[in-house]
Parts: C-alpha cells; structure tokens; sequence
C-alpha cells in the first residue's frame, strides 16, 4: 500500500489536489482509502460531540491560533493515542489490500499546529512523539505565499501572520520529513501533473 500525503498551511490548494489524484487513481481501479487528520483526531471528536456536531466538514472547522500550556500538555497525549489509533487503521487498510492512502493534511500538520500554539515554549514531548509518525511514501508540502492566499474570494480568517509562521514551521521540517516541495503558485493542472509524475517515480 502507497501513503501520500498532502501538506501545508490553509488555502494552498492540497484537498483540491488530492481530490484530482483520488478520482483519477479511482477510475485506474485503484482501492483507495481517504484520511483526514483533523477528522481523525480523538480530542476533535470529543469537541465536536459537546458542540453537538454531527459531522465533519473539512475546512469549515474554527481554527484554534491560542492554547494554554496545559492544554498543549493534553493535546501531545491525544496526537500519540491518534498516532497508535493510525498504526491499527493502517493494519487494517493492508489486510483490506488498499492499494492508496491519501491523507489531507498528517500528524506533520497537526506536529505543526501544535508548535504553532505553542508559541516559541518548549514542547520536550513533542520530538519524542514525531518519533512514532509512520512515515509516508510520499510527502507532499504546498508551497504558497501567503500573500496569494489572502487575495482570494474567501481567505482563511486566521490572517497573513498566522500563514507566515506555519509556513516558516513547515520550512524547518522539510528535510526532516522528507517532504516533496509542490510549488502551490502554478496553474492546478501543472500541479496535478506534476504530483503523477512523483507518483509514478
């Protein structure tokens, strides 16, 4: 089974992208599974229960930009319970012989939303928990100015800072994570060609 991963900060294009890559891997035949991180996550799903939410919406969801330590202290329990929750599915996906994985955004945005929050205090928990992310076949991360993304119809309401500094967040990972720059800035044909092209690789 394939893993690829799509990556980076709001509005630069990655559900559009996985979208394209989901339909075309499905009309070749493909069994291909779909994963949300954000969807996935256990203390998101206690939250959306007392909100009375009944189902999840990608993208609609009110971003958090603030959190008290303690509350960061029990998010970092919660993304290592997500993270041994994802070991299972994945069991699971290989004995259904899935052939695809699509994620839109990983446990790298989620490591990244947390040291976001965290606002330069140290999370010591935090590398120990990366340590235990599986790792993707393919990591894609969208590059996109932030200038860009705030100059669209409906722009993320977390403002330009907040895309500046997950973006800089993200840079600092790259390497580590292996992650495959996608040039967000190009028409979303070339992206999508070129993202079957690393596919294909």
């Amino acid at each position: 089974m394939k893993c690829i991963t799509f990556s980076g900060v709001d509005g630069s294009g990655k559900s559009t992208q996985l979208q394209m890559l989901r339909e075309k891997l499905e009309r070749e035949n493909w069994n291909v599974a779909y994963f949300h991180a954000t969807e996935f996550s256990l203390a998101n799903k206690i939250a959306r229960f007392f909100k009375g939410q009944k189902t999840f919406e990608p993208g609609k969801e009110k971003a958090v930009t603030k959190a008290s330590f303690f509350s960061l202290i029990i998010r970092q329990k919660f993304l290592l319970i997500d993270i041994f929750r994802f070991h299972l599915f994945l069991r699971k996906l290989k004995k259904e012989n899935c052939d695809y994985l699509l994620s839109d955004r990983y446990f790298y945005d989620s490591v990244i939303n947390m040291e976001y929050l965290a606002s330069g205090r140290y999370l010591l928990f935090l590398s120990f928990i990366d340590a235990f992310i599986p790792r993707p076949d393919l990591a894609l991360y969208f590059d996109a100015m932030p200038e860009n993304i705030m100059s669209r119809i409906n722009p993320p309401e977390q403002g330009i800072e907040y895309l500046r500094t997950k973006q800089e967040l993200f840079q600092k990972k790259i390497k580590d994570w292996n992650m495959t720059v996608i040039d967000a800035s190009k028409e979303k044909e070339i992206i999508f060609q070129e993202i079957t092209e690393k596919n294909n690789d």
